[in-house]
């Protein structure tokens, strides 16, 4: 039984804290059109899954990627120590059986299954949980995810074989949830005293019910069922090893090549579906599994240390340029919303800041014209000889993104601001990060049932890709990760969205949902809490 309360008696607040933090999963449910599961017949065990996606990040650690699209894969390699249910954002056991949390939470005891192993055969005890946690602060820039979850980290205790203590420096109120997460996902003592590169090309022996068969990159990677796995997630239906013996993700750059592929019985299942590509995948013997996601909401976010995107009134007239309900309705999948917040409206602690994102040409024209920014004749504006030319770095070509991005760069034209679009791979991403030579990145969206997704992205005591000044903000949102008191977290959090918002360090756009297209053939293809695809329960008729 799951002992989710702590030895010695705590405070009512923390303990509902830790409640609220994993509740978001019941006010973002997913949906699917098409045939329903229930009418397939009982489940059958083996056979292939062809999943097609978009882009492959080039790295095999799941501990350092941040890409849903590879996530959907390596997901099904790695385990954590707890699952977060999807039908009740429930934290639940997974490689741990029980666990209990510090009265100030700064300490979280986790006691482990037995029997469980990596693929490479080494045991998953209480001694690999102290390795993975000891080298996590010190991977690369890749690892940012897995990183900010571990803030203030102290160490882990081997208590006994199956039983680790972890400790913190403050109190880590997200701690738990982040047990849940792929960036947290456990990989073998082995696997943690490789260089985080080698663990990127190689790949990292996880105790997840599926392994790493052969990988191309940037083509395909192949998983191959885990002979014996038998420690799967209480959330999960089937017990034991996963039906289908062959997991294919294959990468198809063009989304309507990738629902063509769908329609026409070429792949199983497709990540990335566009709007247009709905009513094709409705009409055929396809469906559309859906899931509204929690945490920071597709955005346009500004390199706040650059001279033209250092003057707030830059970024804030470029905000009320932004008309998000013509994009929403324009590119996106139908039911995407308008942003109203850096955090979705699913996310613990949303503030609706739907007024300070109200599309106001006006204001935009005023605010320039008062940075002395001048109407230059070729509709771009002008300052001592300058032209305001912004260059945004877009990391995706994917159909939605680039029309979205096309259609914020005619917006921002419309009150004289020049959006240049330049082009990246994935694999850039760590590089351009680094250099800063960038003015706006695209798309900087996280997806986390918890708050906390701020702190990841805009904390300049982190990796700080936006260039943001230190100040209030690092100030609010390292108390909100410390605090225990409910209604304090949920001040902090607020205030936190609104410096984001007003200070437009970064623009949001819309709300995101995950689609992922799947043949009517494919059944108990669900959605994670937090985003990606659960393929332990998948199987075909």
């Amino acid at each position: 039984m799951n002992k989710d309360r702590p030895s010695r008696p705590r405070s009512a607040s923390a303990l509902a804290l830790m409640l609220v933090l994993v509740a978001s999963s019941s006010a973002c449910g997913g949906a699917a059109s098409g045939s329903s599961d229930a009418d397939a017949g009982p489940p059958v065990s083996g056979g292939k899954l062809t999943f097609a996606v978009a882009t492959d990040a080039g790295c095999l650690d799941p501990q350092q990627v941040g890409s849903s699209d590879t996530l959907y894969a390596l997901r099904q390699t790695v385990d954590s120590l707890t699952d977060q249910d999807p039908s009740s954002g429930r934290i639940v056991p997974w490689l741990a059986r029980s666990w209990e949390i510090g009265d100030d939470a700064r300490t979280f005891t986790f006691h482990l299954r037995s029997g469980a192993t990596f693929s490479d055969g080494r045991p998953v005890d209480a001694q690999a949980v102290k390795k993975n946690f000891d080298a996590i602060p010190k991977l690369g820039g890749l690892a940012i995810l897995a990183q900010g979850h571990l803030t203030g980290y102290r160490g882990t205790q081997v208590v006994d074989r199956l039983t680790a203590k972890v400790a913190f420096d403050r109190p880590n109120a997200q701690f738990l949830q982040a047990t849940s997460t792929p960036a947290l996902g456990l990989v073998s003592p082995a696997d943690t005293a490789r260089t985080p590169q080698e663990r990127c090309a190689d790949g990292v022996h996880g105790s997840g019910p599926y392994t790493v068969g052969a990988y191309r990159q940037n083509q395909s990677l192949t998983l191959k069922k885990r002979s014996g796995y038998g420690w799967g997630s209480a959330a999960w239906k089937k017990k034991g090893e996963a039906y289908l013996d062959t997991l294919d993700f294959t990468v198809v750059a063009e989304s309507g090549v990738r629902a063509g592929s769908l329609g026409s019985g070429q792949v199983d299942a497709i990540g990335g579906v566009r709007r247009q590509d709905e009513a094709v995948l409705r009409r055929g013997d396809a469906r559309v599994v859906r899931r509204a996601n929690p945490g920071v909401v597709f955005n346009l976010g500004f390199n706040n240390a650059r001279p033209l995107t250092r003057d707030a009134r830059v970024r804030q007239a470029a905000q009320a340029a932004i008309n998000r309900a013509e994009i929403a309705a324009a590119v996106f999948p139908s039911g995407t919303r308008p942003a109203t917040s850096v955090l979705s409206r699913t996310t613990p602690g949303y503030t609706d800041l739907s007024e300070d994102l109200a599309h106001d040409r006006d204001r935009a024209e005023s605010l320039l014209s008062a940075a002395g920014w001048s109407e230059g004749g070729d509709g771009i504006r002008r300052k001592g000889g300058k032209r305001l030319s912004l260059t945004v770095v877009s990391f995706s070509n994917a159909g939605a993104y680039r029309s979205a991005l096309e259609l914020v760069q005619q917006q921002l034209k419309d009150v004289g601001i020049e959006l240049v679009i330049k082009q990246l791979q994935v694999t850039q991403f760590p590089q351009t990060i680094k250099t800063g030579n960038y003015d706006a990145l695209w798309g900087g969206d996280l997806t986390r049932a918890d708050p906390d997704a701020l702190r990841t992205l805009y904390s300049t005591r982190l990796v700080n890709s936006y260039r943001l000044p230190a100040g209030e903000l690092d100030t609010v949102l390292d108390k909100q990760a410390a605090t225990t008191v409910t209604a304090e977290r949920a001040e902090l959090v607020a205030r936190a969205q609104q410096l984001v918002v007003r200070q437009a360090y970064v623009l949001p756009i819309v709300d995101q949902e995950a689609l992922i297209g799947v043949s009517d053939r494919v059944h108990d293809l669900t959605l994670g809490a937090s985003g990606g695809v659960r393929l332990h329960d998948t199987w075909k008729s």
